[in-house]
């Protein structure tokens, strides 16, 4: 058990680590939450920092919830007597807890998204019924963004839409309210966004 405690506190460090923050100090020695919409996430990176930094940022945020789950979680299988679904679940939420909160930032972070899409992802890769689930969460994100333009509106009717897709093809209760978990996430980090939707003053990516 304590080293699931230390997994599980890995975890959230690794969704800790601020990449746009750094990326932004290393690149242009400035601090990006002084810039664009505050955000240290891969949108905000790409406006302030530019395309290629902004995908790289996109890239690791997902890797860092991939990791967490997939190479932390296996160290656990067959080892301990816990569900190692519930294993894999706590060690994702770990991971976007840190990435929301970020403890190298004073508990301020991103909004969580491309974190939670490397922790699907791991899930996928684990978990073969929810292969169907990600690739409908991947196709619904880009027609979203595609008709709208807006990364925060698509981000948010896409983890609104996660749970709905979990109980379609009839994932395990635990796993449909982790759905449910991420989808609140969601919400919560994006309320100003939502605000400016509402208002018509949310900016489009491009």
């Amino acid at each position: 058990m304590l080293q699931l405690i230390l997994a599980i506190l890995v975890s959230y460090l690794l969704g800790s680590i601020p990449t746009a923050y750094i990326f932004g100090r290393c690149l242009k020695g400035i601090d990006i939450r002084r810039f664009g919409s505050g955000n240290v996430g891969a949108t905000n990176a790409f406006r302030v920092l530019g395309k290629v930094p902004g995908i790289i940022i996109l890239l690791l945020d997902i890797l860092k919830g991939f990791v967490s789950v997939f190479f932390l979680g296996n160290l656990f299988k067959s080892k301990i007597d816990v569900s190692y679904e519930i294993i894999l679940i706590i060690l994702g939420l770990a991971c976007i807890s840190g990435h929301n909160w970020m403890i190298f930032l004073r508990f301020k972070g991103g909004k969580g998204v491309a974190t939670s899409l490397g922790v699907l992802l791991a899930f996928a890769t684990m978990i073969p019924s929810l292969r169907m689930v990600f690739f409908l969460v991947i196709c619904s994100w880009l027609a979203i963004f595609l008709i709208f333009r807006i990364v925060s509106l698509a981000s948010v009717l896409t983890g609104l839409s996660l749970p709905l897709y979990m109980i379609i093809f009839k994932q395990s209760l635990s796993l449909i309210l982790t759905g449910v978990i991420i989808a609140i996430f969601i919400l919560l980090r994006h309320r100003s966004n939502l605000k400016r939707i509402l208002q018509g003053k949310e900016p489009r990516l491009f």
